[in-house]
C-alpha cells in the first residue's frame, strides 16, 4: 500500500514539473480548428438530412466485427497462455464474462453517458436503453456524425462499434490481477469502473457536437464548449491511447498493487504454460486491430487507410525493435519478445494512427518495442508490483509514448496530418510544443483519474465481498476452485 501511495506521490511530482515545462510554449487552439479525435457521436442534423453510404456502413460493421474478434477470442487466448495451466480457463473467462456485462450495460446507460450533451465531463441520459434511434413508426434509425461535414453512418453502427471499446478496455485490466482474484469480485470492478472511470474519460476525450456544428466561429465557440473537457483542449487521440490503454493500464497496476501478489511470486516459476494459444491469440489482436484504428475513422475514406498502413508498420517495427532488445540483453529471441512487441506498437501507434505519416508511425512503432521491453523488466522491478501479465509495462507505457509523441508527429514538419478547420474547411498546422502540452494534459488526467477511481473501487469491492480468492483456492488453481473445470483433461 506504502508503494501505491508513493506511486500517486511520483505522478503528481511528475504533474508539477510538466506543467511549468509547457504552459508557456501552449496554446489552446481556437475553437475552428480544433479536430475531431477519435470517435464522436452527436446525431447530425441537417436541413436535409443526408443518407448513409452503404460503404461507410459495411466498413463500420466489418471494423466492429474485428474488435469482437480481438476480445473473444483474441485477448482471451492471448491472456490464458500466458498464466498456468491450472487458471487457464479462468482468464478466458473473465475476459468472456467481461465482454457480456460491459456490452449490456453500455446499452442500459453507458453510450449514453459517454456520447450524448451533458457537461465537459460526463453525458446525459438522452440515450439510455438506446431510446430514440430507433423510430418505429418510420422504421428509420437516426444517423451519428464521422469526420466529414454531411457524412453520416447508422447510430447503431456507431453504437455497436463504441461498445467494443468499452469491453475490450475492462477486460485488459484483468491480466494484471490474474491468478488471484475472485470472480464476483472481477465483475463488480468491472462495472464500477467502466461507470466511473471509463465513461468520464471516454466523454472527455471523444465527445463532440460533428463538424456540421462548425459553421461559422461563433457557432464553433458554442460547439466547443459543449464538447468533452480534454476535446476543449486540442487533445488528439484517434483510436484511444488515453481512454483505452492508458486508462486500464493504470487500473491494472492499482489492482497488482491492492490484491497483492501471487502466492510463490518470485520464488516459484510462472511460465506462460501454453505459448501457441499466446501465439494464436496475439496474432487475432493484431488482425482485429486494423478493425479497431482504421474503423475509428467512421468512414471507408483515405483516413481509414492512413491509420491501417501505420497499424501494420507500427507493430512490425515494434516486434524487431522488442526482439534485437531481448537478443542483445538477454541472448536468445524469443516468440513471447515477438508477440509482446508487436502488440506495443499497436498500442503505441492507436493514439497516433489517423493522424501522422507513415514514418512517424515506424519510429512510434520502433521507439515502443525498446520503450515497453523496459516498461515489462526494468520498470516493473522497479515498481514491484505483480503485474501478472505486463499490462501497465505494454498498454501503460506503450500508451503514454504513444499519446505524447501525437503531438510531435502530428504537425507538418514531422509528416503529420495537422488538423482540420471546421469553419473554414481547410487543414492547419500544429505545434510540437504546443500539441505535446495538450498531450501531456491528457495523459496525466487519465492517469489521475483512473487511479484514483480504481483505487477507489477495489476498495469498495474489498470491503463488500472481497477481492481475494482463499489461499487454498489460489494453490489449487481457479479453474477448479471457482468454475469446478479443467482446461486440460489428460
Amino acid at each position: 500500500m506504502k508503494k501505491l501511495f508513493a506511486l500517486f506521490a511520483l505522478l503528481a511530482m511528475l504533474y508539477g514539473l510538466v506543467v511549468p515545462a509547457f504552459a508557456e510554449e501552449s496554446a489552446a487552439p481556437a475553437a475552428a480548428s480544433t479536430t475531431t479525435t477519435a470517435q464522436t457521436s452527436a446525431v447530425a442534423t441537417h436541413a436535409a438530412a443526408p443518407t448513409p453510404n452503404k460503404g461507410d456502413t459495411a466498413w463500420m460493421l466489418t471494423a466492429t466485427l474485428l474488435v469482437i474478434m480481438m476480445s473473444i477470442p483474441g485477448l482471451a487466448l492471448f491472456y490464458g497462455g500466458l498464466v498456468r495451466s491450472k487458471n487457464m480457463l479462468s482468464v478466458l473467462m473473465q475476459v468472456f464474462a467481461i465482454f457480456a456485462l460491459i456490452i449490456v450495460l453500455w446499452a442500459i446507460y453507458g453510450y449514453s453517458l459517454a456520447f450524448t450533451q451533458g457537461n465537459a465531463f460526463i453525458g446525459g441520459f438522452d440515450r439510455l436503453f438506446l431510446k430514440g434511434i430507433f423510430d418505429p413508426a418510420t422504421g428509420s434509425v437516426a444517423n451519428a456524425a464521422t469526420f466529414s461535414k454531411g457524412v453520416v453512418i447508422p447510430e447503431f453502427a456507431f453504437v455497436a462499434f463504441q461498445a467494443t471499446f468499452a469491453a475490450i478496455t475492462v477486460a485488459l485490466i484483468v491480466g494484471a490481477f490474474a491468478e488471484r482474484m475472485k470472480f464476483s469480485a472481477v465483475l463488480l470492478f468491472s462495472a464500477l469502473w467502466f461507470t466511473f472511470a471509463y465513461l468520464p474519460i471516454a466523454h472527455m476525450v471523444w465527445f463532440w457536437m460533428g463538424p456540421d456544428a462548425y459553421t461559422t466561429q461563433a457557432a464553433a465557440d458554442t460547439a466547443t464548449a459543449a464538447a468533452g473537457w480534454l476535446f476543449q483542449k486540442g487533445a488528439l487521440d484517434f483510436a484511444g491511447g488515453t481512454v483505452v490503454h492508458i486508462n486500464a493500464a493504470v487500473a491494472g497496476l492499482v489492482g497488482a498493487f491492492m490484491v497483492g501478489k501471487r502466492i510463490g511470486y518470485g520464488r516459484e516459476p510462472m511460465a506462460p504454460h501454453n505459448m501457441v494459444m499466446t501465439m494464436i491469440g496475439g496474432s487475432l489482436l493484431w488482425v482485429g486491430w486494423f478493425g479497431f484504428n482504421a474503423g475509428s475513422a467512421l468512414e471507408a475514406s483515405g483516413t481509414a487507410t492512413l491509420a491501417f498502413i501505420n497499424t501494420l508498420d507500427a507493430a512490425a517495427a515494434a516486434a524487431l525493435t522488442w526482439t534485437l532488445a531481448e537478443r542483445l540483453l538477454k541472448g536468445k529471441p524469443s516468440v513471447l519478445g515477438a508477440i509482446s512487441g508487436a502488440v506495443a506498437g499497436l498500442v503505441a501507434i492507436t493514439p497516433a494512427c489517423g493522424w501522422v505519416g507513415v514514418c512517424g508511425g515506424l519510429v512510434i512503432g520502433a521507439l515502443a518495442g525498446f520503450t515497453c521491453f523496459w516498461g515489462v523488466t526494468g520498470l516493473k522491478k522497479l515498481l514491484g508490483a505483480d503485474d501478472a501479465l505486463d499490462v501497465f509495462g505494454i498498454h501503460g507505457i506503450g500508451g503514454i509514448l504513444g499519446a505524447l509523441l501525437t503531438g510531435v508527429f502530428n504537425t507538418w514538419s514531422m509528416g503529420g496530418t495537422g488538423i482540420v478547420d471546421y469553419v473554414n474547411n481547410t487543414i492547419i498546422d500544429t505545434t510540437i510544443s504546443g500539441q505535446v502540452w495538450v498531450q501531456a494534459q491528457a495523459v496525466l488526467t487519465t492517469i489521475i483519474w483512473s487511479g484514483v477511481v480504481a483505487f477507489v473501487c477495489y476498495k469498495i469491492v474489498d470491503m463488500t465481498i472481497g477481492l481475494r480468492v482463499k489461499e487454498e483456492d489460489e494453490r489449487e488453481g481457479l479453474d477448479t476452485a471457482t468454475h469446478g473445470e479443467r482446461a486440460y483433461n489428460f
